[in-house]
């Protein structure tokens, strides 16, 4: 996890992999997050006929003020 504050902007919406080189962590990690602990939410929005999931820059700041 980085000690630096993500830039993110609030109201932007941020791929798995964007989401995961912000806060430096392994996609599995944010997989345990989201899914196990619940500790940050996702969103979903269909993109090509398929559901792709997104994290919300207010969420992704919400996960790492909790985390330091």
């Amino acid at each position: 996890m980085t000690a630096k504050e993500p830039m993110v902007v609030l109201t932007a919406k941020y791929s798995i992999k964007e989401t995961c080189e912000l806060l430096q962590i392994h996609r599995d990690s944010l997989y345990k997050y989201t899914h196990n602990t619940c500790e940050i939410k996702c969103g979903w929005h269909r993109r090509g006929g398929r559901a792709v999931k997104y994290y919300l820059g207010s969420e992704i700041l919400k996960f790492w003020n909790k985390q330091i």
